[in-house]
């Protein structure tokens, strides 16, 4: 007698994940990360600041699919170990929000050493996408003002300096010298500060690879000898774009030569 043939089992269907509610309205978001925030990894900030939006209960807007993220998009976010006055965020949201309560509510709820400092409702283009450019300075612990100002101006009369840095990807050679536009010492600045120290100012084109201050600390060693006596301090004062190059001098500096 022969053998009955089984159906196939039914196709199951597949789930369908969970409409997401549309986004409205985007924010950008200037923030600073600076004390002991300034050595948490990018990834340590986002995370950072997705609990902080949780906790703000703020509308924000997920990617759809089964595992939804919070859309959130950041630009040139500064390296480990680095201060910054000028760290840069958008942030699209379900619900119109004016942006004062969106900076109150979400200052409120990041930890210490996160401060939101400015939040504006983005217009047709996102302000993000013309930070072209950083303003950064660099605190040089026991280097001599004659020492500082002469490594500035061998450093800028110089056409080409080739620095390496170990990334993921392996070794990388960049001309640390292409991407500074200047660099200047704040003598005001360096004044009051305890003890011999002296406080650089640069503007440095945001270029791929990215060329870091520290790369160009590499560079000043390389071309004049400068080596600061302790860890210096990096703070990015200001993103912008190439025009104007957010870096214009503080009183009492010295200027450097513009390229």
């Amino acid at each position: 007698m022969p053998e009955s043939v089984q159906p196939p089992p039914p196709a199951r269907a597949t789930p369908t994940p969970p409409p997401q509610p549309e986004s409205v309205q985007r924010m950008w978001v200037r923030y600073a990360k600076h004390g002991r925030m300034r050595f948490a990894s990018h990834r340590d900030i986002a995370r950072a600041v997705e609990r902080g939006l949780r906790k703000a209960g703020l509308p924000i807007a997920y990617s759809a699919g089964f595992t939804p993220h919070p859309k959130i998009s950041y630009a040139g976010a500064a390296a480990t170990g680095v201060a910054s006055e000028a760290e840069y965020l958008e942030l699209a949201l379900t619900s119109p929000c004016t942006p004062e309560d969106v900076r109150a509510r979400l200052d409120a709820a990041l930890p210490d050493g996160i401060d939101v400092i400015d939040v504006a409702e983005r217009g047709s283009e996102s302000p993000l996408a013309r930070l072209e450019v950083s303003q950064w300075e660099v605190t040089l612990p026991g280097v001599p003002s004659a020492v500082a100002q002469a490594a500035v101006v061998e450093f800028l009369a110089t056409s080409r300096v080739e620095v390496e840095r170990l990334t993921k990807n392996g070794t990388r050679r960049m001309d640390a010298r292409a991407a500074v536009i200047s660099m200047e010492l704040d003598r005001r600045a360096g004044a009051a500060q305890p003890g011999e120290c002296e406080i650089l100012r640069m503007v440095v084109r945001q270029t791929t690879p990215a060329v870091r201050p520290d790369d160009i600390l590499v560079a000043l060693n390389r071309v004049a000898g400068l080596v600061p006596v302790a860890p210096p301090l990096v703070t990015r004062l200001a993103q912008g774009p190439l025009e104007g190059a957010v870096g214009a001098a503080s009183p009492g500096a010295d200027q450097g030569r513009q390229v």
